[in-house]
């Protein structure tokens, strides 16, 4: 099975000491967002965990404990945005993320990492040309580093609109001659943009769209074959091998003003007073009520075969 860190949360960057304290351990618990007091137990164990996925905007916290994951597969998405301050209060300095995204590829191999531009959005300040010249600055500093680049629009939530006025999502028309400018880019410097759930109009660009983190996107990673089960009311247009994920939402102290999985900047702040490092939990403890579940694991790895086995 595939094990996700950050599709509500930022792990590495927040929260990397509980992480592998979790891992030494050996489980976690997650609370369901929905049903607070059903609880899920996962093993963390490389005989049913394939990959660790990590999805983040600083991985520098995990750094120390590297070695210590060096049991499992891995696949890191690392998002690399040129927005400042006014959108990304708390993101480090884009230099110090460049230089950490390196070092990751370094470890788990140039298919073991993705770059993530995402969310784009327009503004005034944030145009065609504006976006074209920022991430053609980055694309050349990954140059040889990774081999993918996943681009997404902004989804504008009530919350986005609250927290961020003057931003919006690119029209259609926007998007195309975006598309077609970052293609030419990424091109260049050894990338393919992907795209997931974004809809088929940018495939006549070169947009790769079948999706941001496909099971051939994660055979690569870990050099092994998959035979994952058929999910249950999966979105039909998403074609992604998502995991478990074990982070919680309004817990990211990034705090982006475009975030989806943060409500509000108090609330988020209130609950990391509430994070122990030594808890099972990510936030909190067990709680009257809570009912834990096992969760039911297997490792997708067909006979242990390498990927590479037929390769000469």
């Amino acid at each position: 099975m595939i094990i996700s860190t950050g599709m509500r949360t930022d792990i590495p960057a927040f929260y990397s000491k509980w992480f592998i304290n979790r891992i030494k351990d050996g489980f976690v618990y997650v609370r369901n967002p929905y049903y607070p007091n059903q609880v899920t137990k996962y093993l963390l164990n490389p005989s049913v965990v394939d990959c660790l996925c990590f999805c983040t905007k600083n991985p520098m916290p995990i750094f120390p404990y590297l070695e210590e994951l060096e049991c499992f597969k891995q696949f890191w998405f690392i998002t690399l945005t040129p927005y400042g301050k006014d959108y990304e209060p708390n993101v480090p300095e884009k230099s110090l993320v460049i230089k950490a995204f390196k070092e990751i590829s370094r470890k788990v191999g140039i298919n073991g990492i993705g770059w993530r531009y995402d969310p784009v959005f327009y503004s005034e300040e944030w145009t065609l040309k504006k976006h074209t010249l920022e991430f053609e600055k980055i694309a050349k500093q990954l140059n040889g580093y990774t081999n993918s680049c996943v681009i997404s629009f902004l989804d504008m939530y009530e919350k986005v609109k609250r927290n961020a006025p003057g931003i919006r999502p690119p029209t259609m028309e926007e998007q195309k001659e975006l598309a077609r400018a970052l293609v030419k880019i990424a091109s260049e410097n050894g990338i393919t943009i992907r795209s997931c759930c974004e809809g088929v109009h940018l495939k006549e660009f070169g947009v790769d769209i079948s999706g941001c983190q496909t099971k051939e996107v994660i055979e690569r990673a870990i050099g092994q074959r998959l035979n994952p089960p058929k999910r249950k009311n999966a979105r039909t247009i998403c074609n992604c091998l998502l995991g478990q994920d074990i982070g919680a939402y309004n817990t990211c102290g990034h705090l982006c003003k475009y975030c989806y999985a943060n409500m509000e900047s108090l609330i988020v702040l209130n609950n990391m007073k509430k994070h122990n490092p030594n808890s099972p939990f990510l936030i909190g403890n067990l709680q009257k009520g809570d009912k834990i579940t096992q969760a039911k694991q297997e490792s997708y790895v067909i006979n242990q075969t390498s990927l590479f086995d037929n390769v000469h």
